[in-house]
């Protein structure tokens, strides 16, 4: 479980994140939010890549904020960016390598788990081929390979599926909902698509203007006022 207290972040006059309080249960959650809201930043936060002014956050009831940044890769904290982060100059294996070799897992093990993730996504392809030469939605899973080789702990993944087609989005979908069952990690996923996020998360927050406004049961969430006010309009997408 992920426990966050009281966590605040600020860019000058700007407070993507504000009072900040919100727990992930193990399994699949959702975190959802217009854009600007906090989301990115709240990554970033458990990344390493901001350090917020106030609060706490503690996985698996390890202080994670007071773990240093390039521990945590090591500790089992995995990611996805919003931009594609694979080396387009090398082959698939490789890049999923990568993130191997900065994990616990040592390199006995390495070409066995590699291959593993890659058939995991569902890549039936040659790991030789440079990822430069795959799809969009070949690359999507590429990263996502990245984000679960080396006994993950958490999995955070942002907006894995944006821009892709609808049938390649349900592919990353039915990837996504085996990642805590495959790999043990409690996986977030931030997505824009109400359809993936349902389809994928049990519980789900929110968060507007960098306040949490709602959390619980994705179905019920997506049904409060304060979220089809501040994020999904004027009627309800269920």
């Amino acid at each position: 479980m992920i426990e966050v207290t009281g966590l605040s972040v600020r860019f000058g006059g700007v407070t993507p994140l504000d009072d900040m309080n919100v727990s992930f249960a193990e399994g699949t959650c959702g975190l959802i939010g217009p854009n600007g809201a906090g989301k990115t930043t709240f990554f970033n936060v458990l990344s390493g890549f901001v350090r917020p002014v106030a609060g706490t956050v503690r996985a698996f009831d390890q202080d994670l904020l007071g773990m240093a940044h390039f521990r945590r890769a090591r500790w089992g904290l995995r990611r996805t960016f919003q931009t594609e982060q694979a080396i387009e100059q090398l082959s698939v294996f490789d890049n999923v390598a990568m993130v191997h070799e900065h994990s616990k897992v040592g390199a006995a093990s390495r070409r066995k788990d590699v291959l593993d993730a890659i058939s995991f996504v569902g890549l039936d392809l040659d790991p030789q081929l440079r990822v430069g030469t795959l799809g969009a939605g070949e690359r999507r899973l590429v990263e996502v390979a990245r984000a679960v080789v080396g006994r993950p702990r958490v999995v955070l993944l942002d907006e894995p599926a944006a821009g892709l087609p609808d049938q390649e989005t349900e592919r990353m979908g039915e990837v996504i909902r085996q990642i805590p069952e495959h790999t043990g990690a409690l996986t977030i996923l931030v997505d824009h698509d109400m359809g993936l996020v349902s389809s994928c998360c049990e519980k789900t927050a929110v968060l507007d203007f960098g306040k949490l406004i709602a959390s619980g049961p994705t179905a019920e969430v997506l049904r409060d006022e304060r979220v089809i006010r501040a994020y999904l309009g004027t009627e309800s997408v269920l």
